[in-house]
């Protein structure tokens, strides 16, 4: 029998961290006498990021005394009592090799049931002062449980915890645990531990993504996952022709110089470019994947430096420094209904995608939803008309004299909300979705708003960063930074600095250069920071517990041996 050792509950505050301040409730404290069990958390408990912890699924988090004899002789540590991995309920016995998804067991005068392991993140180590747990409760098979509450009650140190009901498909927390986020991946356990209706819709979600992805290098159920990159590096590519499509947007041809043909790309990828010395920009593929050649359209922005240099300095016959096709904004492969939305120049992915869906015809249900200010700035338009979608709109929101209603555009607005909310969109349709931020962010809402489940969008700039529970610091540009080391470019960032030892890992130079970066345990194991390897080659320190996909890396634990460009 299982006994309740300890309760433990504490509530968010600040804490000083690497000279930030992160809003946390992982410090947690035993309490003596009755405490009410509540659906969502114990009176007098909270959770300072409700993002990844907290909510329904994860209302009580469960470690186990076993565990913390463990970690007292492997860390040689003689201060870790009951509240110090941040748990809830300190158990003795309820071991993670023996405890099932789905069980529930009845604690006082609560009914709990278990959905999910621990989701292990910097905070734990923040909490020890031990940065390296995160990866080790994964990799020691100890991540501990979270619980939902099935009946509400009042529990208390010493109560007994009895079995009341098994999980269906007997699947294990450590099983799970070591399914996500070690090597191996088994394809049969995720297909078993999806019929398990109490796992939580996060953890349904990755093991979804693990059956769903080709079996490439990588871990899919953290981050998507693309093939990998048909070569190493950049490699030259001659300009074959450069054709003016609006007075601001430009199309380029890339060929091999030698004539042979490029890899096909997959629809809506990107090239990188190398400009010159620290000017590195990317660009979307925005013709035929399977064309004789790569096209890539740019949009000149006043001031921008990559659109200027291919406006002045490039020509039919220039050699260009060019990285293999990337990026995990591709179009799919089902038969069901697509949207293609965008805005301005975020057409070109999606121009691709629609040449793909011309030249291999399956009969999917095709929209291309586009908006532009007017005649003069609807790049593509012949060309969209050519491909033929089965249900075009075309949106301007100053529309010329000139411009003809029901054959130039369809509708006088701009494409938002209120449009789409009015097209009667098929709520099976997969979504994609570019242009500008404030455009993406309305119209994600409204598909959503419309029952789309699944909708992918491509960003053209530095993507938002992910700090959890790091409070907000006064907004500043990103800067580069001199170095006697290797040379790092963060290329979405516009960004050049040069490694030195004490920068640690390239996430930690990447934050002293203000790059917007993305993380979660900073040790190897979530791969919330993986990016994009356009260049150069690095160490692992520590080594990850599951390797990136082949052409990324892990910032978090990285250290470059040369050069390197990123794709942050």
């Amino acid at each position: 029998m299982a006994t309740l050792v300890s309760v433990n509950v504490g509530l968010p505050k600040d804490v000083a961290w690497q000279g930030r301040t992160v809003h946390t409730g992982v410090w947690k404290a035993p309490v003596d006498g009755p405490v009410l069990l509540r659906r969502l958390n114990l009176d007098g408990d909270g959770q300072g990021d409700l993002a990844g912890h907290g909510g329904e699924q994860r209302a009580v988090l469960v470690y186990q005394l076993d565990s913390y004899r463990h970690w007292r002789e492997f860390l040689g540590r003689d201060d870790l009592a009951p509240g110090h991995f941040g748990e809830n309920f300190t158990v003795d016995g309820l071991p993670d090799d023996e405890v099932c998804v789905g069980d529930r067991f009845r604690v006082g005068g609560a009914v709990v049931e278990v959905t999910q392991p621990r989701v292990t993140c910097y905070r734990v180590g923040l909490r020890l002062g031990e940065p390296r747990i995160p990866a080790l409760l994964v990799a020691h098979h100890r991540p501990g449980f979270y619980l939902r509450v099935i009946a509400e009650g009042e529990v208390r140190a010493g109560d007994e915890i009895v079995h009341v009901a098994d999980g269906p498909q007997r699947v294990t927390i450590a099983e799970i645990d070591a399914l996500l986020y070690l090597p191996g991946h088994d394809r049969s356990t995720a297909a078993r531990a999806l019929r398990i209706d109490a796992l939580s819709p996060g953890w349904k979600a990755s093991l979804r993504a693990l059956l769903d992805q080709p079996e490439h290098a990588g871990n899919p159920g953290l981050a998507a996952v693309a093939a990998p990159p048909a070569w190493p590096g950049f490699r030259p590519l001659v300009v074959t022709a450069v054709e003016p499509e609006t007075a601001d947007v430009v199309s380029l041809r890339l060929a091999a110089p030698d004539g042979i043909p490029l890899p096909v790309p997959a629809a809506g990828q990107f090239l990188t470019l190398r400009l010159g010395p620290g000017l590195v920009r990317s660009y979307s593929l925005s013709g035929s994947p399977g064309g004789p050649a790569y096209r890539i359209s740019v949009k000149h922005e006043p001031g921008g430096a990559g659109s200027g240099y291919l406006r002045d300095q490039v020509r039919a016959g220039t050699t260009l420094d060019v990285a293999a096709p990337r990026g995990t904004f591709t179009l799919d492969r089902s038969d069901r209904p697509v949207l293609l939305v965008s805005a301005g120049i975020g057409a070109t992915p999606l121009l691709a995608m629609l040449h793909d869906l011309a030249d291999h015809p399956t009969g999917r249900d095709v929209w291309w939803l586009h908006g532009a200010r007017d005649g003069a700035g609807h790049a593509f338009a012949a060309e969209v008309r050519a491909l033929r979608p089965g249900r075009r709109v075309i949106c301007f929101s100053h529309p010329r004299p000139q411009d003809r209603p029901d054959i130039d555009y369809d509708l006088a607005d701009r494409l938002d909300a209120g449009v789409l909310s009015g097209l009667d969109l098929p709520p099976s349709a997969v979504a994609y979705v570019c242009g500008p931020a404030g455009f993406m962010q309305d119209v994600t809402a409204a598909l959503a708003t419309a029952g789309v489940t699944e909708i992918h969008r491509e960003d053209f700039t530095t993507v938002a960063a992910v700090t959890p529970g790091v409070r907000p610091a006064a907004a500043a540009p990103p800067r580069s930074r001199p170095g006697p080391g290797p040379t790092i470019t963060f290329a979405r960032s516009g960004v050049t600095a040069g490694w030195t030892d004490t920068d640690g890992t390239v996430l930690n130079l990447a934050e002293t250069c203000r790059v917007p970066v993305r993380w979660s345990c900073r040790t190897g194991v979530c791969h919330t920071c993986e990016t994009g390897l356009l260049s150069g080659a690095v160490e692992s320190v520590p080594e990850p517990l599951d390797p990136p996909a082949e052409g990324t890396v892990l910032i978090c634990c990285a250290r470059p041996r040369s050069d390197l460009v990123l794709d942050l």
